[in-house]
C-alpha cells in the first residue's frame, strides 16, 4: 500500500514512533525526534532497543502503532498503511557494520546508490567517503580497514541513501576506547552538516549523556521516561527508572512537611530529617523514594570544615575502601540501618589525609539540592526502615 499523510500532520517535521505489541516480544514505546536532533534509547541489554529501530525502518511489523516522518506515514495499524522496507528512507547503521567483504569502500556505499548512473555513483560515494574523513581510502576492503574505518563506510553508506532518518544500533560498540572517543566527536561534526533525526541505540549512560539531546529509557520494551539526558539521569521518574541508569543510593522515606519560603521539602530518613529541593505536590506523610548521587555526598574532613557540614548530616562506619587510581570509593554502613549502605567518592589523596579506612566511623553531609525524591512503590507504607 501507498504512503499518505495525515490532515495536519503533513506540516509535522521529524520523526514520530508510537509501537504496541503483545507478542513474542512485549512492546509499549512512544518517542519523537526532531531534524537535527540526537535521540538516545538507552536501556538494558534485552530490553527492546533494536526491536524498535527494526520496526522503524520496516524490517519487522508490530501489531498496532504509528510510524511517521516529516508527515508522511511509513506504518499505521489504524488505516492499514505498512510502506515496505526499500520504500522507507531511512538510513541504518547496525552494530557489526554488515559490510560487503569482497567489495572496497567505495564499491560498497556505491551499492546503496543503484538508482544513480554507474558514473554518478562513484563520484557520490567518493564525495561520502570523503565526509567521514576517508578520503584516500575509496579503494581498501574491509579486511583492510581498522574497526573505526569500517565503521565509517558503513555510516557512509547510511547516508548514500538520501535518508530522511538515520538509525544508528551501538555503532560504537566493536571498537576500542580511544577510536571510540575520536568516532564520537566525528559524529558531533557530521551532525552539524545533517538536519536528520538521528535515533541511537546505545547501552553506554555516558555516550548518551554526552550525545544526546534527549534520551528515552526503554525496559522491556516499554518507554520509561523521555527527556533531556541529564534530566533523565538527575531526576529519574522511578526508583526503576534510578536503578536503570545506574543510582546506587536509593532510599525510602517519608514526607516530614515544606518551607515555602526557603523552597524547602523535608523528609523522614531513619532517625535524620533531611532538607530535599521544593516538591510541594507531595502530601505531608506521603511514603517516596529517593536519591542522592554520589558526588552529592560530602565528607567531613577532619583537618577543617567540610563545605555544606551542616546540611543534611549523616553518621556512619566506613564499610568498603576502593581506591581506584584518583578516585576512591567509599562505601559508608549508615547508623541504626543494618546493611543499608550509602556510596561516595572522594579524591584518594582526600582519603589518605583523612585516614579513612575500613570501620572507621565518620561523618557526610547530603546536599540537598542534589537529592531528588520520587513516588514509593506499592507496598512502602510498611517499609520498616522509615518506621521512625
Amino acid at each position: 500500500m501507498t504512503s499518505s499523510s495525515a490532515g495536519g500532520a503533513a506540516e509535522t517535521r521529524g520523526l514520530q514512533v508510537r509501537l504496541r505489541q503483545a507478542a513474542p516480544f512485549p512492546i509499549d514505546a512512544a518517542f519523537a525526534c526532531a531534524p537535527g536532533e540526537l535521540l538516545a534509547l538507552v536501556g538494558p541489554s534485552g530490553g527492546g532497543k533494536t526491536t524498535v529501530l527494526r520496526m522503524i525502518c520496516g524490517l519487522r511489523t508490530p501489531e498496532r502503532g504509528l510510524i511517521r516522518c516529516d508527515g508522511t506515514t511509513w506504518f499505521d495499524s489504524d488505516t492499514g498503511i505498512r510502506l515496505p522496507a526499500q520504500q522507507r528512507p531511512i538510513g541504518m547503521m547496525f552494530q557489526h557494520y554488515a559490510l560487503f567483504p569482497h567489495m572496497c569502500a567505495l564499491d560498497n556505499v556505491c551499492a546503496a546508490l543503484g538508482q544513480l548512473p554507474r558514473v554518478a555513483r562513484v563520484q557520490r560515494a567518493s564525495e561520502l567517503l570523503g565526509l567521514v574523513n576517508l578520503h584516500g581510502l575509496e579503494r581498501r576492503f574491509p579486511r583492510e580497514l581498522s574497526g573505526g574505518q569500517q565503521q565509517r563506510v558503513a555510516l557512509a553508506r547510511a547516508l548514500a541513501r538520501e535518508p530522511r532518518v538515520l538509525l544508528l544500533d551501538e555503532p560504537f560498540a566493536a571498537v576500542d576506547q580511544v577510536t571510540r572517543r575520536k568516532l564520537r566527536i566525528e559524529l558531533v561534526q557530521l551532525r552539524s552538516r545533517l538536519s536528520l533525526p538521528i535515533v541511537l541505540v546505545t547501552h553506554d549512560l555516558d555516550e548518551a549523556r554526552l550525545l544526546a539531546d534527549r534520551m528515552c529509557i526503554l525496559n522491556h520494551g516499554r518507554t520509561l521516561q523521555e527527556g533531556p539526558p541529564q534530566d533523565v539521569l538527575t531526576r529519574p521518574a522511578s526508583a526503576v527508572i534510578a536503578r536503570l541508569v545506574d543510582h546506587t543510593n536509593i532510599f525510602p522515606g517519608i514526607v516530614d512537611g515544606h518551607d515555602a519560603a526557603a523552597r524547602i521539602t523535608w523528609i523522614r530518613w531513619l532517625g535524620y530529617r533531611l532538607e530535599t529541593a521544593y516538591r510541594p505536590e507531595l502530601r505531608h506523610g506521603e511514603h517516596v523514594e529517593w536519591v542522592v548521587p554520589p558526588h552529592d555526598v560530602i565528607l567531613h574532613r577532619v583537618d577543617r570544615p567540610s563545605r555544606g557540614e551542616r546540611e543534611n548530616p549523616v553518621s556512619g562506619v566506613v564499610r568498603d575502601l576502593i581506591p581506584l587510581g584518583e578516585s576512591t570509593t567509599i562505601g559508608l554502613l549508615v547508623d541504626a540501618a543494618e546493611e543499608l549502605t550509602l556510596s561516595f567518592q572522594v579524591p584518594t589523596h582526600v582519603a589518605r589525609r583523612n585516614g579513612i579506612a575500613a570501620g572507621r566511623a565518620v561523618k557526610v553531609s547530603l546536599l540537598a539540592a542534589g537529592i531528588h525524591l520520587m513516588p514509593a512503590p506499592a507496598g512502602a507504607a510498611h517499609d520498616p526502615i522509615v518506621a521512625n
